[in-house]
């Protein structure tokens, strides 16, 4: 009995021909766009001076985490600086802002929608679990065949590799608001848009914002496995670290990848929870407008005979 073989792979083949014959204007307009984008924010982040970029970012830590982690931030980053790997760090850091970005402004309303309708749900979960469960380097061949080298691809295997999170979390955020409140924002007469932008989404923002950061993370991930189809950062050093058996290239790109890799976990888990850290400039500021309002409170006089009171000394 002959072998029964399933020609999967030739149909894949067949389907991606012809997307690239009736879609490559799709791809050529994707390319354009995305190399100015990403060459766009590097120019910026590189031809800053160092120590510009240093001070934002650990301005960005005090404002949202401890002063602690804003020095931890200097000395870090610094020490990035110093191994010589600054600029491909900042290549690095704008393809993950960027596919991050991407993957958030795709990822939000799809998993609104999803929370909202069972129908959207029902379809998205699949789509995401066959997402999730895909090794990230087949994510480089669709990419290849389409966008050929460079930046382009990697962003583009990146934001779908880091997308699923994003959608997870924002439905579990809106679907995880109680429904009492829900219902009791409908008695009150507010319409379905309201109560998503009034109600579910600021009730649901710790959840949003934990998957955020999970976007983030896998969009770091995704970017240094991008340095094998020649995305520019610090995975590319760690690729020709590998292929050239240099020990020392390896070892300072991935202390850059795992110096970045902290901050923007630490920085993406507070911003949603900015002002609950009493060591943040934003909590401070908080418990200095607490402090001003509990002092404005009990200066004013609590009741008419308090009135009467002061209008008679005066």
């Amino acid at each position: 009995m002959e072998d029964i073989r399933i020609p999967v792979g030739a149909w894949a083949d067949t389907v991606f021909d012809w997307l690239k014959d009736n879609l490559g204007w799709l791809f050529d307009f994707i390319t354009v766009v995305v190399r100015l984008l990403v060459e766009g924010l590097t120019t910026v982040l590189v031809d800053l001076h160092p120590l510009v970029i240093i001070i934002i970012l650990a301005f960005l830590g005090w404002l949202v985490r401890s002063w602690q982690f804003a020095i931890g931030t200097l000395i870090t980053m610094f020490f990035i600086m110093t191994m010589d790997q600054w600029v491909s760090a900042m290549q690095t850091l704008a393809l993950v802002v960027l596919a991050a970005l991407v993957a958030v402004i795709i990822a939000i309303p799809v998993g609104i929608l999803a929370a909202r309708n069972d129908t959207v749900s029902a379809i998205v979960k699949p789509i995401l679990d066959f997402m999730q469960t895909m090794p990230a380097f087949v994510y480089l061949i669709p990419a290849v065949t389409f966008f050929s080298i460079g930046v382009v691809p990697g962003l583009v295997s990146t934001v779908i590799f880091a997308l699923p999170p994003g959608v997870r979390f924002t439905e579990l955020g809106i679907r995880g608001v109680d429904k009492e409140t829900v219902e009791a924002g409908y008695a009150f007469g507010a319409t379905p848009r309201q109560i998503l932008r009034g109600v579910q989404i600021p009730l649901a923002t710790p959840t949003i914002m934990a998957g955020i950061n999970q976007v983030i993370m896998l969009a770091l991930a995704m970017a240094v496995i991008a340095g094998i189809v020649g995305a520019d950062g610090l995975g590319k050093n760690v690729v020709e670290a590998v292929a050239t058996q240099n020990l020392p290239l390896g070892v300072e790109a991935g202390l850059g990848v795992v110096i970045l890799a902290i901050y923007l976990d630490r920085v993406t888990a507070a911003l949603g929870t900015a002002k609950d850290y009493p060591n943040s400039l934003l909590g401070a500021l908080k418990r200095r407008r607490a402090t001003a309002a509990n002092t404005r409170a009990a200066a004013e006089p609590d009741t008419v005979e308090e009135v009467e009171i002061v209008r008679t000394q005066s």
